[in-house]
């Protein structure tokens, strides 16, 4: 049974550029923290590109949230940006990451709640709708403000608020958010927080039991990484406008280099800066990060993977160069010890002249779920 004096948690995630959908985030956390024993937590959603001078923004010294920290949460508020009739990039593919949340039902009956800001005014109730999508397909449930507070501001001045959530007309004359659309927002969260209490209250109670007892599913592939003693490293994240995988149709696209921890392992030209050796040790680390990324596609399991289709190896080498197929078979011996029969492949190796970000290896790598 849930502990009714708990404290029930509330995360509210907000992107903003220039201030405005964070000052809305804030509200929104004070109407949370008018129920009693409601907590808000205010967390920024990761940039895909870094923003000039954020330190100095008012909301620079807040927190990036991590995506499997969702499910620790008793209510989520989104905030965000409206770009053409929709969420802002950095907020699409911050949820573009939570496949594995979604697989594992992790977000199911979670209430959650969408608050915005638009420039002009133009498409904050599109904005909004579609953003719900997401929501929807995750099991959360919607919580939207109605006409709540709508009688107790100022109409004599532009309003961006919907009956679908919080928003401003950031490009309207006056202060903005106005008194009335920070009004909203506060409403907005207590009605969120009032959720999020249920939800706590009965999460527990309301948890299906199994029909039959089972025993937990024993991941093939996961089995055989621990008897291998692997570790697969966090996926890592893009450092331009692109994404870390592409699925079309079954097949997965994903591209990697030697990155460690953030930062290029065994950087340079083969036979100056890096040895064979530690060429191969890097691209052993690529292959590594390539079956991270694919685990990320595979929604967290890798015995989704039905088999792997291609490598392609780029290797940062001089001119006459002809020992590429010895080094890539460091990353198709490994691909293979893990995945077995499946991981058998087609090959291609390539000597570059530069490679990004000074990497000694670069895999191209096609797999085919299942």
């Amino acid at each position: 049974m849930t502990n009714h004096n708990s404290e029930t948690k509330v995360l509210v995630l907000f992107n903003t550029e220039s201030g405005g959908t964070y000052k809305m985030a804030r509200e929104i956390a004070a109407g949370i923290e008018k129920l009693p024993g409601a907590k808000a937590i205010l967390k920024q959603v990761p940039r895909i590109k870094p923003l000039e001078n954020e330190a100095k923004q008012v909301f620079g010294n807040i927190p990036y949230a991590n995506i499997n920290e969702l499910a620790e949460y008793d209510g989520i508020a989104f905030g965000s940006a409206v770009h053409f009739g929709n969420m802002s990039a950095d907020m699409r593919y911050f949820l573009d990451q939570s496949v594995g949340l979604w697989t594992a039902h992790k977000l199911e009956g979670k209430p959650a709640t969408v608050f915005m800001s638009a420039g002009s005014g133009a498409g904050r109730e599109g904005a909004i709708l579609s953003f719900w999508n997401t929501l929807a397909v995750h099991g959360m449930t919607i919580v939207s403000p109605g006409i709540m507070g709508t009688s107790e501001i100022d109409k004599s001045i532009p309003q961006g608020n919907t009956v679908f959530g919080a928003s401003s007309l950031a490009g309207a004359t006056g202060d903005r958010p106005s008194k009335g659309e920070l009004h909203i927002a506060a409403l907005q969260g207590y009605a969120l927080a009032k959720a999020a209490k249920g939800y706590q209250l009965t999460k527990a109670e309301i948890a299906p039991a199994p029909l039959t007892p089972s025993s937990p599913k024993v991941s093939r592939i996961e089995a055989r990484l621990k008897e291998l003693n692997i570790v697969l490293p966090d996926a890592p994240a893009p450092v331009g406008n692109y994404k870390p995988f592409r699925i079309s149709g079954k097949q997965v696209f994903i591209n990697q280099i030697a990155l460690k921890a953030g930062k290029v392992e065994h950087p340079g030209i083969l036979g100056t800066e890096v040895t064979e050796e530690q060429a191969k040790l890097a691209t052993r680390q690529t292959l590594l990060n390539v079956l991270a990324v694919l685990k990320q596609a595979a929604g967290g399991d890798l015995d989704q993977v039905k088999q792997a289709v291609q490598l392609t190896g780029f290797f940062y080498t001089p001119a006459g160069y002809t020992k590429h197929a010895l080094l890539m078979n460091e990353a198709s011996n490994l691909l293979v010890e893990i995945l077995g029969e499946s991981g058998m492949h087609t090959r291609a190796t390539v000597g570059a002249s530069s490679l990004p970000m000074n990497s000694s290896v670069e895999i191209q790598a096609i797999f085919e779920l299942e």
